[in-house]
């Protein structure tokens, strides 16, 4: 036995912890989004997260120390644009000055958290 349970129904023999796409994607891809400018304390990690589940995406969005918001997101290569796009502007109440992004490797998410 491997100790990795099958999710029911789940025919391709993942385990139950993985994170997965939404129904109909081929694959979980992960990017790592840092956003820079008036993003901490106008409701943006919450926005991120609302976006992030209406997208079918999991991951974490956190406050920096240097005033930025970090943001991991996995899921399919078109919500994942999607979200980056929306960051480029976040909530009405932010002022963002800049977006970076790197692709990385598939972490292990069961929904969208702030901290």
């Amino acid at each position: 036995m491997t100790g990795k349970r099958k999710s029911p129904g789940d025919a391709r023999g993942q385990s139950a912890d993985e994170s997965r796409p939404a129904p109909g994607s081929t694959a979980t891809l992960c990017r790592h989004f840092r956003i820079t400018g008036r993003v901490q304390g106008v409701f943006f990690r919450d926005s991120t997260r609302e976006r992030a589940l209406q997208l079918g995406l999991t991951g974490s969005a956190r406050n920096m120390p240097d005033g930025s918001v970090e943001v991991l997101a996995c899921g399919t290569g078109e919500a994942l644009e999607q979200l980056g796009l929306w960051l480029q502007t976040g909530p009405p109440t932010a002022s963002v000055s800049n977006v970076e992004l790197k692709d990385v490797g598939q972490q292990q998410c069961r929904t969208f958290t702030i901290g």
